[in-house]
This record gives C-alpha cells, sequence and structure tokens, in this order.
C-alpha cells in the first residue's frame, strides 16, 4: 500500500543511510529491499541472464520525490537519473497542489495493438472484407493462445482492419486489440499476433509480413489533472504574485502548443520524470518514450503532451495524456532486486497504478519547467542544485566541496564553472 505521508520535512538533510531507514520504515521495506538500494550494483550472474555479451554493470542515483498525493493517496516516488533539480522540482510542484485534494487520474483500459502487415492484395477492400467477417474466430484464437491473461479479465477485445498507402504500393493492416492488465504485453500481443497470422494470409489472399506490437499505445493512456491556486504558485502565499506566475506559465504552455520546436523541450522535460521512474521500477522506457512522443503529433501537429488553463477562480489546472504501456508481470520488474525495491516503496499494485504515478510526477516536473521559465529562469535553481557536480568535476576533494559551494553561494555571482575554479584555487591558495 502507498505511505500514509507523502510529506517529509527535512528529508534532504539526512544523510543517504539515513534517508534509506526512514523510507523503509514508512514504507514496509525488507532488509532485503533497503539492501538492494545500498548495493544497488546487479550480480554479474543476473546481468549476464537480462542481456548478451555482458562485461560489467553500470549505476545511476536513485532519488525519491515526495508530496504526490493522488487519489487521495501519498506516494513517494522513485527516480533514477543523472540530471540536478529533477527531483527537487516534481517534488516541490507535487506539494503546490495539495490544498486542492492532489492529483486525479482517470486512465483507460490497459489495450496494446498488435500489429499484422499483410503486402500484395490484388484487392485490398475485399481482403479487408473477408477479415472482418471472420473477426470472431479471430479473437477466439488469439484468446486461446493465453487463457490465463483471460481469466484475469485480459485478453483480445477487438480487430480493426485498416489500408494504407505506401512506397511499395496498398497495404493491408490488421489491428488486434488486446487487454494486457497488469503486464506491458509485448510478449502476449506479439505472440497472438503470430498465432493468427496463417489465417489471415489465408483471408486476405496476400502474404504477411510484420507480426509486432505497437509502441503507440493510443487505447492505453493514462489521464491525470491537477489545479494549483494562485498562493500555492507563489512562493509567499501572495494571491497576486502567484497570478502573475500562472500568467506567465500560460504564456509559456501556449508557446510550446503552437511550436513544435518548443514542444520537444516541453515534452523532454516531461519524461525527465515519467522515464526515471520507468527505470527505477524495470519499465521498458524506450517504448514509453517513443509512444509518449508519437502520441504528442498523432494525426496533429506535434505539441504539447500537457494541457494547462486558468479556471473561472483564477486557478491554474493543468492535465496531462499520454500512452503508459508498463507492467508489474514479467519484464525486468521481476528480476532486478532494485526495480523490486523500488515497487515496493511506491506500495503499488497495479500497471494502472505505476501509470498514474509516472503520468502525475511527468505533470509536476513539465510545472516546475514553466514556473522556472516565466520567473528566474531555468538556470537559477538547476545550477544551484548542479553546483556539487561542477565542484567535483573541477577537481575538489570530497572535503573541500561543501566549503567552496557555500563559497560561491555567499559570493551572490552567478554560477559557472569559472566562478567554481576561483573559488577552489582561493581555498587552496589560503
Amino acid at each position: 500500500m502507498p505511505v500514509d505521508n507523502s510529506r517529509l520535512k527535512g528529508f534532504y538533510k539526512l544523510s543517504v543511510p539515513e534517508r534509506r531507514q526512514k523510507l523503509a520504515e514508512l514504507a514496509g521495506l525488507t532488509e532485503e529491499q533497503t539492501n538492494a538500494w545500498a548495493d544497488a550494483e546487479l550480480s554479474e550472474d543476473t546481468a549476464d541472464r537480462m542481456i548478451e555479451n555482458v562485461v560489467g554493470r553500470y549505476s545511476l542515483p536513485i532519488g525519491v520525490a515526495t508530496n504526490f498525493v493522488i487519489d487521495d493517496e501519498h506516494y513517494l516516488v522513485p527516480f533514477v537519473v543523472e540530471e540536478a533539480s529533477v527531483v527537487a522540482a516534481a517534488s516541490n510542484m507535487a506539494k503546490r497542489c495539495q490544498a486542492k485534494g492532489g492529483f486525479r487520474s482517470d486512465n483507460t483500459d490497459p489495450i496494446m495493438i498488435g500489429q499484422i502487415q499483410i503486402v500484395g492484395c490484388e484487392k485490398p477492400e475485399e481482403s479487408r472484407n473477408q477479415i472482418l467477417a471472420a473477426k470472431d474466430e479471430l479473437i477466439q484464437s488469439c484468446n486461446d493462445v493465453d487463457p490465463i491473461l483471460v481469466k484475469f479479465g485480459g485478453g483480445c477485445k477487438d480487430v480493426e482492419v485498416r489500408i494504407i498507402e505506401t512506397m511499395s504500393g496498398p497495404m493491408v493492416i490488421v489491428h488486434i486489440l488486446v487487454d494486457c492488465r497488469d503486464a506491458m504485453g509485448a510478449n502476449a500481443v506479439n505472440t497472438m499476433a503470430e498465432t493468427i497470422a496463417p489465417k489471415i494470409e489465408s483471408l486476405s489472399k496476400g502474404t504477411v509480413i510484420l507480426r509486432i506490437i505497437s509502441n503507440l499505445a493510443i487505447h492505453r493512456l493514462a489521464r491525470v489533472s491537477a489545479t494549483f491556486t494562485p498562493e500555492e504558485m507563489s512562493d509567499k502565499g501572495d494571491a497576486s504574485q502567484g497570478s502573475e506566475v500562472i500568467e506567465g506559465v500560460l504564456q509559456a504552455y501556449h508557446f510550446a502548443a503552437a511550436d513544435p520546436f518548443r514542444a520537444t523541450t516541453h515534452n523532454k522535460g516531461i519524461m525527465n520524470a515519467i522515464s526515471p521512474i520507468a527505470i527505477a521500477c524495470g519499465q521498458d522506457w524506450r517504448a514509453i518514450e517513443s509512444g509518449a512522443h508519437s502520441y504528442c503529433a498523432h494525426e496533429k501537429q506535434y505539441t504539447s503532451m500537457t494541457h494547462w488553463e486558468k479556471d473561472s477562480d483564477g486557478n491554474l489546472v493543468g492535465s496531462i495524456e499520454c500512452p503508459m504501456a508498463v507492467g508489474l508481470v514479467g519484464g525486468a520488474v521481476r528480476i532486478h532486486p532494485g526495480a523490486q525495491a523500488n515497487v515496493a516503496l511506491l506500495g503499488i499494485k497495479s500497471a494502472n497504478d505505476l501509470a498514474k504515478v509516472m503520468a502525475a510526477a511527468g505533470m509536476a516536473q513539465n510545472l516546475g519547467a514553466l514556473r522556472a521559465l516565466a520567473t528566474v529562469g531555468i538556470q537559477a535553481g538547476h545550477m544551484k542544485l548542479h553546483l556539487k557536480n561542477m565542484i567535483s568535476s573541477a577537481g575538489a576533494k570530497d572535503e573541500e566541496i561543501d566549503l567552496i559551494a557555500n563559497m560561491v553561494k555567499e559570493s551572490g555571482e552567478r554560477i559557472t564553472m569559472a566562478t567554481v575554479e576561483a573559488a577552489l584555487s582561493d581555498i587552496r591558495g589560503k
């Protein structure tokens, strides 16, 4: 189950072991799960089972975003990411919508699309009609492949047929729509597509080529919304100042909604939260990235993944809608101890829960970036959080890092590599 409270005051001030211990107590984690964070490396044997030609393992930080309330439940959200300010921004924005009840989700069913490509059909329309006439038989054949999925309410639900024009001539494309329940679904969908391919070929009198899942999961959408008051959008609870911030956020959003050059960076910021959670929980984040960006251009000019507007009370209302093909059955989440620990921290029991958490985090991260861009600029907060990385890169020793960080912050100068190197030289000179 999710934790009782995601507001962890002073959490950032704790040492790394102290943070682990606090999270273990809050989420009821086992010693084995907590140790998976402390010793995040996979064993070589496990790594060797996951992919080919293994030569080692590669680590990234695991951070935890706080303050997330989704559908009246509190979540502590794991991020695996190398970029400074991402976790802090998501946590900060999540806190700002709690006065209006936090985030609300309205996800669709977990329907994935399997595609079967048919070429060489002399009469494409006739082929299409023949396939649709056998729809019930095809659905049954698909469901005979995976009776366990059907038992849990999933399975093939429909068959669609499209005719598309290509450089090779017209192609007949069959879509099988499969409810994957708590699985991402690639294995089940691909097996179903391959199973009915001979029958499709016979019905169409063409030749079947590809039989594979599509990552443009237009039927499997995560939908999350939240409301932010002017007081919450201000750092000092000043409604007037917060209203100005909201206007700046809306102007920044309108830019992204209208311009694909801006929308690309805007949506990258959203994926700054979605992809790290996917990685933390053992998901196929490349499939999620691909589907999310494709959906933003599906039957329209590439645009924003989020939507922002102002309601009649002057509140900022945000929403996000994007494909979210995630699963808790099969894949890396079943064998990676770190992924298992992160899922346990979330306290989620279904793929739907994971999808809504990821969407909420994406929207929070988006607002963090828009708010920064509309006020102090993106670099001010980012560089403060990135400062210790810069100091380390400049060659500082561990015992020098905090001293130089304080010196740079107190100087009031813009944080640049030159400023850091000057402070390092100054300290060593003294």
